[in-house]
C-alpha cells in the first residue's frame, strides 16, 4: 500500500509522490496510504528531520480526482476530508506536476503552497460528474481567492491551464520543475492553512450570476446550484458547519440518479473508439488527405484535419467550386485567428504550405493516405466519385464516405479492392462536434478500421463503431423520434407543445425547432427517396411535414417559415402549421386529445428507447453505451440522463416492457414490444450488463 504513495526523504523535505497509474487517481487505498505518509511526516517534523512535506505525482499527473468506481458503493475510511485534515497539519507544499482536478486540487489546497508547472489543468470539476466537491473545494477555494472568483470555476466544473489558475490566485507560482522550486523554496512564503484563513465577502450578485448561467449552460441539472448554495454558506457559516454540509450534499448527490447518469456517459466516454482487438493493430500512418468537396461539410472536415498536423488536397469539380472551397476554408482559418485559437503568420503559413486545391474531373489525384468524400448527398453522384477515386489513387488508400444516410454498401460495389473502403459520418460542423460515426461496411477490414480508429483519436473525436443501415445509429433514431412527434401531432398534440415537453425533458431543442433549423427540404428529399426506392413506410403516415414543403414551400428559418413562423426572426406558432396539423387528424379520422408535457417526453423517449434496442439486437451498434454516446454527443440528449438506454435501466425495463406493450396493442402500426427488451426482462438483465 506504501507503494501508492512514495516516501523520500532528500536533506530536510520529506516529499511523498503519489503513484496510482495511469493518472493517479484517489482510491481508497491511496487515501490510506497518504493518511500513513502524513503520520510519518508529523512524526519526522516533530523530531526535526525535517522542515517541510512536498507533495507531487508520479508521471503526466499530480492527482487526477477520486476513483469514479468507488462512488456505486458506500464511502470507504479513510474519507479524503480526514486526510486533508492531517495533511494540513503540515508545512505542506503541493508540487503540480500535471493534472490535478477534483480531490486532486483538494489536496492542493490542503497545503499552505502550491507551484504549478506550465501545462498543468486545474480545477474542481466535480458538477460534471452530478456531484459536488466533497473534501473542502465549496468552502477553502472561497476563502482563498473569495467568492466572486470561486462560484463561476466551481458552478460549471471549469478547469483551467496553470496560468490562468495563477491568475484567479487558485495557485501561488509556476515553475517548469515545481519539485525542485519547492524544495528550495523561502518558508517564509508559506501562507496559512486555508482553514485558518477568514471567511470570504458574501458575493450576492455573483451567485446570481452564477444561478443563471448553470440554468441556461446546465439546465435541469442539480449539483451546479447545489454547489453555488453552499459556496455561499461560506460567508456565514462556520468552516465546520460548512464542511459537515458539503460532506452530507456529496453524499446523498452520488448515489442520485443524475450522478448514476454522468458517470455512465463519463465511463462510456473513455471505452468508446476502437475495439480491444482493433487496437492490437498497428494503425497505417495518415500524413496527406484527399478531401473530396469543399462545402460547408468538406472545409470543415478539411480543416479538423489540418488542425491535427495532416496534409491536405482538396478536390472540387470546377475552378468555380474551388474557389467557394478557397473561401469556406479561409473563413474557418479567419475565425481562428479572431478567437485567437491562431496567429496572422501561422495561419497564413498553413494554408500556404499544408493545403492545396485542385479541381476538375480529369486532373491527376495525388497518391494520399486517405479520402474523406463530402459530396451532395446523392448515390449515383458518391458511386461516380468513388470509380474515380478507386481507378487513380493506389490500392491501399483508405476510402471514407461522409454519407448521413446512403447505403454505404452501395457504393462499395464499386470501389477496387473494398476492404479499404468504410463510412466516416462527421456531424456538423465538423471542426467542433466532437461525434463520428465510424461505418463498417460489409468488406472493411479490421486493418482499416484500426486506422481509422487512430485518426479519430488524433483528432480528438468520439468515435462510435455503427453497422450498415439507414441513418446508421443516429439519424435512424433520429428518424423514429420525429415519427412518434408526427404520430403525436395527429393524437392532439401541437409543434410548439411537442418541442415545449422536450426542452422541459432536458433536449437542447425540441424536434421540430431542430428541422426548422437544420432545413425541412433534406428529411423531405430523405423521405422522397426512400419513396421512389420503392420502400414500404412503416408506421402510421401523417402527411404534414411533406405537405408544409411541397405545397406551402415551408422549408424551415431559411424560408422564414417552417414549423414556426419567422417574421420577427424567432420562431413564434403559425396558425397556418396548426390548421394543417388539425385537418390531418379530420383526414385520418382521429379524435384529437390533450396530452400532458410528460406524456410528450416520456412517449418520445420511449420511441428513441425502442430504436436504440432494435439497433442493438442487430448488431448495427456494438454496445447500448455506443448508442448513448451518439444521442447525447450528436443529438442533444441531456448528458444528465445518461442516453436512452441508460434512461432505459433507470426507468427499469419490466415497466418500459408493460408500457410497450400496451402501446403496441393501442396503435400496432406505431409500436411493437423491442424483442431485446423482452428478451432481457425474462433473464433479469439490463442494458448496462450488456456494456460489460
Amino acid at each position: 500500500m506504501t507503494d501508492l504513495v512514495k516516501r523520500e526523504y532528500r536533506d530536510t523535505a520529506l516529499i511523498l509522490t503519489i503513484d496510482n497509474p495511469p493518472v493517479n487517481v484517489i482510491s481508497q487505498a491511496v487515501r490510506a496510504a497518504l493518511l500513513d505518509a502524513c503520520a510519518e511526516a508529523k512524526a519526522a517534523l516533530d523530531a526535526g528531520r525535517i522542515d517541510r512535506v512536498v507533495v507531487t505525482g508520479a508521471g503526466r499527473s499530480f492527482v487526477a480526482g477520486a476513483d469514479a468506481r468507488e462512488f456505486d458503493g458506500p464511502a470507504l475510511e479513510p474519507h479524503l476530508p480526514d486526510v486533508l485534515l492531517a495533511l494540513m497539519q503540515l508545512p505542506a507544499i503541493a508540487a503540480i506536476n500535471g493534472v490535478a482536478l477534483g480531490g486532486g486540487y483538494e489536496i492542493a489546497l490542503a497545503c499552505r503552497y502550491r507551484i504549478a508547472a506550465p501545462a498543468a489543468l486545474i480545477g474542481l470539476p466535480e458538477v460534471t460528474l452530478g456531484v459536488v466537491p466533497g473534501s473542502g473545494g465549496t468552502q477553502r477555494l472561497p476563502r482563498l481567492i473569495g467568492l466572486a472568483r470561486a462560484l463561476p470555476l466551481v458552478s460549471t466544473g471549469t478547469t483551467l491551464k496553470a496560468k490562468a489558475a495563477l491568475a484567479e490566485g487558485m495557485v501561488d507560482a509556476l515553475a517548469d520543475d515545481p519539485l525542485a522550486t519547492a524544495l528550495t523554496l523561502d518558508l517564509s512564503q508559506l501562507g496559512p492553512a486555508t482553514d485558518n484563513l477568514p471567511a470570504p465577502e458574501a458575493a450576492p450578485e455573483a451567485a446570481q450570476a452564477a444561478r443563471a448561467n448553470a440554468a441556461k449552460r446546465l439546465r435541469g441539472q442539480t449539483a451546479p446550484l447545489k454547489a453555488i448554495e453552499l459556496m455561499e454558506a461560506t460567508a456565514s457559516l462556520p468552516l465546520a458547519e460548512g464542511m459537515a454540509a458539503e460532506r452530507a450534499a456529496f453524499l446523498d448527490l452520488r448515489k442520485g440518479a443524475q450522478a448514476r447518469a454522468l458517470r455512465h456517459i463519463f465511463f462510456a466516454e473513455r471505452g468508446a473508439g476502437a475495439s480491444a482487438a482493433l487496437k492490437k493493430l498497428e494503425p497505417a500512418p495518415i500524413d496527406h488527405v484527399l478531401v473530396a468537396g469543399g462545402g460547408t461539410m468538406g472545409a470543415a472536415i478539411a480543416y479538423a484535419l489540418n488542425n491535427a498536423g495532416i496534409r491536405i488536397t482538396l478536390l472540387e469539380n470546377d475552378a468555380e467550386a474551388e474557389a467557394r472551397a478557397r473561401a469556406n476554408l479561409g473563413k474557418l482559418f479567419d475565425e481562428a485567428v479572431s478567437r485567437g485559437k491562431l496567429d496572422a503568420a501561422e495561419s497564413a503559413r498553413r494554408q500556404s504550405d499544408t493545403i492545396a486545391f485542385i479541381h476538375g474531373p480529369d486532373t491527376p489525384l495525388p497518391a494520399v493516405d486517405m479520402v474523406i468524400e463530402a459530396v451532395f448527398e446523392n448515390l449515383d453522384v458518391k458511386r461516380a466519385l468513388f470509380e474515380r477515386l478507386g481507378r487513380d489513387l493506389p490500392e491501399d488508400t483508405i476510402l471514407a464516405t461522409n454519407t448521413s444516410y446512403l447505403d454505404v454498401n452501395r457504393i462499395a460495389e464499386v470501389v477496387p479492392n473494398p476492404q479499404r473502403f468504410l463510412g466516416l459520418h462527421f456531424f456538423a460542423p465538423a471542426h467542433l462536434m466532437k461525434l463520428v460515426e465510424v461505418i463498417r461496411a460489409a468488406d472493411t477490414s479490421a486493418q482499416t478500421l484500426a486506422t481509422t480508429f487512430a485518426l479519430t483519436k488524433r483528432l480528438g473525436k468520439i468515435a462510435v463503431e455503427a453497422g450498415v443501415c439507414d441513418g446508421f445509429i443516429g439519424n435512424r433514431i433520429l428518424t423514429r423520434y420525429r415519427q412518434t412527434a408526427d404520430v403525436a401531432l395527429l393524437e392532439g398534440a401541437l409543434p410548439a407543445q411537442v418541442d415545449a415537453a422536450m426542452v422541459g425533458f432536458g433536449m437542447a431543442m425540441g424536434p421540430y425547432e431542430v428541422q426548422d433549423l437544420s432545413g425541412l427540404d433534406i428529411a423531405y428529399a430523405n423521405r422522397k427517396r426512400k419513396r421512389d426506392a420503392g420502400e414500404v413506410f412503416k408506421g402510421r403516415y401523417v402527411p404534414v411535414a411533406d405537405r408544409m414543403v411541397g405545397d406551402l414551400e415551408r422549408l424551415g428559418r431559411k424560408t422564414k417559415a417552417g414549423w414556426y413562423d419567422y417574421d420577427s426572426g424567432k420562431p413564434t406558432p403559425s396558425q397556418v402549421v396548426d390548421d394543417q396539423v388539425r385537418r390531418a387528424s379530420a383526414e385520418a379520422g382521429v379524435t384529437r386529445r390533450d396530452f400532458t408535457d410528460e406524456e410528450l417526453s416520456r412517449r418520445l423517449a420511449l420511441s428513441m428507447i425502442a430504436e436504440g434496442a432494435d439497433i442493438i439486437e442487430e448488431g448495427i451498434a456494438n454496445r447500448p453505451a455506443d448508442v448513448d454516446l451518439v444521442l447525447v454527443h450528436g443529438y442533444g440528449f441531456p448528458r444528465w440522463r445518461g442516453g436512452p438506454m441508460r434512461l432505459a435501466d433507470e426507468w427499469g425495463l419490466p415497466a418500459l416492457l408493460a408500457e410497450y406493450e400496451a402501446l403496441a396493442a393501442e396503435d400496432p402500426k406505431s409500436w411493437a414490444v423491442p424483442a431485446l427488451i423482452r428478451r432481457l426482462v425474462a433473464k433479469g438483465r439490463s442494458f448496462a450488463d450488456l456494456n460489460a
